[in-house]
């Protein structure tokens, strides 16, 4: 996804990952969805990071998204185009890309 708010162009990528609270009535809350949703830095607006959609007008204001797909490194220096890579590792839950 972009790295701007459709608000105000705040930079998503310095907001906080965090999850969805949700509430059936006042005093019990429920937290789900952890590391789901991004929150802007600058007015804390939401963004479910599969989507792009925002949690208070999801049909309206979205963040924009781009198509992201895993080739072998052979498919990738075919053709006119030479493709920069870097070495991948994976730890525990972390995808761990070595610049």
């Amino acid at each position: 996804m972009s790295d701007r708010c459709p608000h105000q162009g705040g930079p998503l990528s310095k907001g906080l990952l965090t999850g969805f609270v949700s509430s059936a009535e006042p005093g019990e809350y429920c937290y789900s969805r952890k590391g789901e949703v991004i929150r802007c830095p600058w007015h804390s607006w939401e963004y479910d990071i599969r989507t792009g959609k925002s949690w208070c007008d999801p049909r309206r204001v979205q963040v924009r998204r781009f198509d992201v797909s895993v080739e072998a490194g052979a498919r990738l220096v075919e053709g006119p185009y030479v493709a920069e890579t870097f070495a991948v590792s994976i730890e525990d839950e972390y995808l761990v890309v070595t610049m």
